[in-house]
């Protein structure tokens, strides 16, 4: 669906952003809740700026000649699905404007004869654009911000950025869209692994993995003192990090969230060893604040990308708890530690420890909001203090 992207609607360099291009299109033909096939919402003959219609047509590969109407004509579906697909894919609303290319067209007729061809129900298709909408936005957000802004800046007074981003996008479209496909298909290959090796559908769907969040300590009050620009320097740290640790260890990464991120693993040993490499790598860098990490193992639901249950809930209330530099685990991720061999069932009834990953101590039971009384254990690589 990355064929079907908004008009700039007199965004500047911007304009390839679906974030971007579509708050753009709803400036200019009018924003509103009806949805982009609705009557008289905008103005047919606001005209966006020519220098950024330009760039639009470049990012695009074909220039504006459909009003929504026509484009829901041209794809064979009706106004009503023509308008659920555009909104899930998270476009503002375009009125009546002729602002649709035939990408715009060709993008429709595909999810939609996915429909008629009985791959895909509506309900799911609608997921489709809504996921892949929302998942392009901020990736095309983040392009923008941190990579386009900065290379378009115009090397010589009394040029425009309009002027340096053309020939820009020019050369770099064709190679972020081949690098863009790669990595999708690479990442959908892992995920198909995933599916094929699950025991069943009900496995795939309510799965036993490991959770982790790890949280950055103080941030709210970093948030006070930093500026803008710092803030945005440490959350990226923080975030490029992480992932760099997530992945290279096993894990999977399922959202950042500013001072938080998210992951899973398949088994506990690898959720463990991620978390204490991260409580690690934190405290070795002096710009960053402490971290606390709490892990769960259960079932979990599993949706669009991301989780959901009791589990998530439960990895999420071990980290409020935990101490700064400190990872907290619930008794079924100890289980599993303790039935791999990664940690003693016992510390005191161990006679050789040597040959144990991870040390484990239990904490006082207390109540946690909604799951009950929880008992903590604190996780330390073997052979640390504490």
């Amino acid at each position: 669906m990355g064929d079907a992207a908004p008009p700039a609607g007199g965004a500047s360099a911007g304009g390839g952003s679906a974030g971007s291009a579509g708050a753009g299109a709803g400036s200019s033909a009018g924003d509103g809740p009806a949805g982009p096939f609705a009557e008289g919402a905008g103005d047919p003959d606001d005209e966006p700026d020519p220098s950024a219609l330009r760039i639009e047509e470049l990012i695009l590969g074909s220039e504006r000649q459909y009003t929504p109407f026509q484009a829901a004509r041209a794809a064979g579906v009706s106004m009503e699905l023509a308008s659920r697909f555009w909104r899930a894919m998270g476009f503002a609303d375009v009125g009546q404007a002729r602002a649709l290319t035939e990408a715009d067209v060709l993008a429709l007729r595909r999810l939609s004869g996915l429909v008629e061809a009985g791959l895909l129900s509506e309900t799911m298709a609608v997921q489709v654009a809504r996921s892949t909408g929302q998942t392009t936005a901020r990736l095309a957000d983040w392009q923008i911000d941190s990579f386009l802004m900065g290379l378009t800046e115009p090397p010589e007074p009394g040029m425009t950025r309009n002027e340096v981003t053309f020939p820009l996008v020019q050369l770099l479209l064709p190679e972020l869209e081949e690098f863009l496909v790669y990595v999708w298909r690479r990442q959908l290959a892992a995920a198909t692994g995933r599916v094929v090796q699950a025991q069943d559908d009900e496995e795939m769907v309510n799965r036993r993995q490991a959770i982790g969040f790890a949280d950055l300590v103080g941030f709210t009050r970093l948030t006070r003192r930093l500026e803008d620009e710092e803030l945005g320097e440490l959350v990226e740290a923080f975030e490029t990090t992480s992932a760099d640790l997530v992945a290279a260890h096993g894990g999977r990464l399922i959202k950042a969230l500013g001072d938080e991120i998210l992951y899973v693993a398949e088994d506990s040993g690898t959720a463990a060893e991620i978390g204490l490499r991260l409580i690690e790598t934190m405290a070795n860098d002096a710009t960053m604040p402490e971290l606390r990490v709490g892990i769960a193992f259960g079932t979990m639901t599993t949706r669009m990308g991301d989780v959901f249950g009791n589990t998530v809930n439960l990895a999420s209330r071990l980290t409020s708890i935990a101490p700064k530099d400190t990872v907290l685990v619930d008794g079924a991720l100890r289980a599993e530690l303790t039935a791999s061999g990664a940690a003693p069932e016992s510390e005191k009834e161990s006679e050789d420890l040597s040959g144990y990953r991870f040390a484990l101590q239990p904490l006082y039971q207390r109540p946690v909001r909604g799951l009950g009384v929880v008992e903590p254990w604190l996780l330390r690589r073997r052979g640390t203090g504490g």
